[in-house]
């Protein structure tokens, strides 16, 4: 069994180490493969550097892992590597991958944007089962506590079939006795930043954001993540609604447009 480790945090982020010990616990084989450079808010995007046609990829060891742990400097974003690890990019295909542990809470609909969450994405479009794991602080000190929930959720999401979902994990930057629990959440509104553009009299826009207040949505996972619990959430997409009522036209083209001079 092999498990490609990655974030959207880059590659010195301490966080890639955590979750390469989980890995290593489970009896994985494991590869780091994470952005040179931070690409926090890529989604799922396969952007990436080349020269001369050919991805850049440098060996970099990432700080505090294991010793052993192949680990490597990607010149693209998580998705990006996400992808190419299906594709047998960094080695033979994983059979997980885990994204983290981010520095911040990805929550809400905000984890559309997210690059963590993106990577766990981009590996579950090719069937490889996907956790994406972040600690709730900008600059985090307990990492351990981060680990611990990790570890536990894991044998949950190896039992699952591949493709089954992305399992979200949020964690309280609190030392691992004082974590309240871990519990399933639903979606917050919106996430723990709100964006919002502001357009002046000479249309020149500027976009602003203002943290927003978990109390306000206390049972979703913004708002029990600032309560003290670790929380779970299980993402599914692309997803086709088979049920939807869609404007379908069952014989050539539909009439009515007319093409301009």
């Amino acid at each position: 069994m092999r498990a490609l480790i990655t974030n959207d945090d880059g590659i010195d982020s301490p966080g890639l180490a955590v979750l390469a010990r989980v890995a290593l616990d489970a009896g994985f084989d494991v590869t780091v493969a994470a952005p040179a450079r931070e690409f926090s808010g890529a989604s799922a995007s396969l952007l990436g550097a080349e020269v001369d046609g050919q991805l850049v990829v440098e060996e970099k060891a990432a700080p505090g892992l294991p010793p052993g742990v192949r680990s490597l400097a990607v010149a693209g974003a998580p998705g990006l590597i996400a992808f190419l690890a299906s594709f047998d990019g960094f080695g033979p295909r994983p059979d997980l991958v885990l994204s983290g542990v981010n520095r911040g809470s990805n929550t809400g609909h905000a984890v559309l944007h997210s690059g963590t969450v993106g990577a766990a994405f981009s590996a579950l479009t090719h069937d490889i089962r996907a956790v994406a794991v972040s600690l709730a602080a900008g600059r985090p000190e307990h990492w351990a506590t981060a680990g611990a929930v990790a570890s536990h959720v894991l044998p949950w999401v190896l039992d699952q079939p591949a493709g089954h979902g992305v399992l979200n994990v949020n964690v309280p930057d609190v030392p691992a006795e004082r974590l309240l629990g871990i519990r399933k959440a639903p979606l917050a509104r919106f996430g723990a930043v709100q964006s919002a553009l502001e357009t002046d009299d000479a249309g020149q826009h500027t976009i602003r954001y203002t943290a927003t207040d978990p109390t306000q949505d206390q049972d979703s996972d913004a708002g029990l993540l600032a309560q003290g619990w670790a929380t779970l959430t299980l993402l599914r997409a692309p997803c086709y609604d088979s049920d939807a009522e869609l404007p379908e036209h069952p014989d050539g083209a539909p009439t009515g447009f007319t093409a301009g001079a």
